[in-house]
């Protein structure tokens, strides 16, 4: 298994790895074209501002290899927003391979960021959760969010409801750090590295 987490420039690459490593993997961090488009499966991972990582994913020349990737993905955090067509945080273009615009969270006088445990309060039947406790909770930081669309799969409520989980055709995205998310989280990585998404 060739897995591969993008180096993006604006992610905690360690945590991830050390995840993607417990469960018996050893990835290759790249921004190497060729090894993203050989990989068996590709992390996305971000963390920070929208504008930011747009520029750090452009300084890369990322942008053309992540939209035209043949292989499962998994955008995390700010990955997942990335997949996204634009984002309100920073007026930034994103990647456009999901027909959705980011906006900020609506909280209703929580604070933001949204950061910490919370649950996935409806999703449906999908491969990901595999094994995964309807109640199980995830580890979110962010103050921005997709809103729920046709592409959701899991939805959280932080003042507003907003997609938790999404995927279009080889492309997924949790909201929440799977890599910091305890049992609940190891298990959705291992259900993306070990499900044959066909």
């Amino acid at each position: 298994m060739r897995v591969v987490i993008i180096d993006t420039g604006c992610a905690n690459l360690s945590s991830l790895k050390y995840a993607v490593l417990r469960l018996g993997y050893t990835p290759a961090i790249s921004t190497d074209p060729h090894v993203i488009q050989n990989a068996d499966r590709v992390f996305l991972p971000g963390v920070g501002a929208a504008a930011a990582a747009m520029r750090e994913i452009n300084a890369r020349g990322l942008v053309e290899t992540i939209r035209a990737c043949t292989r499962p993905m998994l955008g995390i955090c700010m990955g997942m927003q990335l997949l996204g067509s634009q984002s309100e945080e920073g007026n930034a273009k994103t990647l456009g391979v999901m027909d959705i615009s980011v906006t900020r969270l609506h909280s209703k006088g929580l604070p933001l960021p949204h950061m910490g445990w919370n649950t996935l309060s409806s999703r449906v039947a999908h491969p990901l959760f595999e094994g995964i406790d309807d109640q199980a909770y995830f580890y979110f930081v962010h103050s921005y969010a997709m809103p729920v669309s046709s592409l959701t799969l899991a939805q959280t409520v932080y003042g507003q409801t907003f997609s938790s989980v999404v995927a279009r055709d080889r492309f997924f995205g949790t909201q929440f750090h799977p890599e910091r998310s305890g049992a609940a989280g190891a298990r959705l990585i291992r259900n993306f590295l070990e499900v044959s998404w066909t």
